[in-house]
């Protein structure tokens, strides 16, 4: 069973310079070396200025800049996030930060893992949370506590959409689950335009703004790869190229549980020539952390 205990790490949110989106920002340890206490430590690689790229824990918000393309509802994820952290008046040159007041916030994270793509999985916590807490401690992150955490307010606010792994504790993905479940409920954010159970894939476009259908972002990573593979004279649809790019070192077809069932993305799509159907209800699923 995994532990609801998350490292403590202060420091600062720093995004000038920098590409923010809405499920990741990069951070500034006031002790770097607290790092070594998570798992997979070995796979954080600090950039020169000694930031690293932090991943939200149990959420996914729409894409700002998945290579060149993006989603709907992208920016306005980004700029939520970014708020709340306690930066205004943020201006970008293309997607990247070219001012803001302040430069940088104070905050925490609360983390005990570092996912494949080398970040942290964290919780964020802001300055006055934080101020309660000791850089290093190791806290148990309770239900209660999760409600301190941005990432709580994202998805409550249906910023966000509930994504999580088998690394999260079943109590934090019980209750986020219900927390996102009301969201939609109320049409909120994401959820009062998201097409994932059923959508049409013929063009990126389909997917892009302004006039694209919103889907799950991790899904729609999958069928922007997949359009581009199209592109290059891959002949098959989305589910034949999940199948075709499971064995390769960074494979695309995704691991899930459905309730106590394992299965690959694959699994739960069903396609009639340009439209995708995701049969599961995206709330149920956990995926695999790699």
């Amino acid at each position: 069973m995994v532990s609801p205990y998350y490292q403590v790490i202060k420091g600062s949110f720093v995004i000038l310079g920098k590409k923010p989106d809405g499920d990741s920002v990069r951070f500034l340890a006031d002790e770097p070396g607290l790092y070594e206490n998570l798992q997979r430590s070995y796979r954080i690689n600090p950039s020169r200025d000694r930031t690293v790229q932090l991943r939200l824990e149990g959420l996914d918000t729409p894409e700002v800049h998945y290579g060149k393309d993006a989603q709907p509802q992208g920016e306005e994820a980004r700029d939520r996030l970014l708020k709340l952290l306690g930066f205004r008046d943020v201006a970008y040159s293309g997607d990247t930060v070219s001012s803001a007041k302040p430069d940088t916030v104070a905050g925490a994270i609360l983390s005990q893992a570092v996912e494949a793509n080398g970040r942290p999985i964290s919780y964020l916590v802001s300055a006055d949370e934080a101020k309660s807490l000791s850089n290093g401690e190791w806290v148990r992150v309770t239900k209660n506590y999760l409600q301190k955490t941005l990432n709580f307010q994202l998805l409550q606010e249906g910023v966000a959409y509930y994504t999580v792994y088998t690394s999260m504790p079943l109590s934090h993905r019980e209750f986020l689950q219900k927390v996102t479940t009301e969201a939609r409920q109320e049409n909120r954010g994401v959820w009062k335009e998201d097409r994932t159970r059923e959508f049409i894939l013929e063009s990126q476009e389909d997917l892009s703004p302004p006039d694209g259908q919103l889907i799950l972002p991790k899904l729609f990573r999958r069928c922007t790869d997949y359009l581009k593979a199209v592109e290059r004279g891959f002949r098959g649809n989305l589910k034949d190229w999940l199948l075709a790019n499971e064995s390769n070192s960074r494979s695309e077809n995704d691991r899930v549980l459905l309730g106590n069932v394992e299965l690959k993305l694959s699994d739960l799509i069903r396609q009639n020539n340009n439209r995708v159907v995701f049969q599961p209800d995206i709330l149920d699923l956990t995926f695999l952390e790699k």
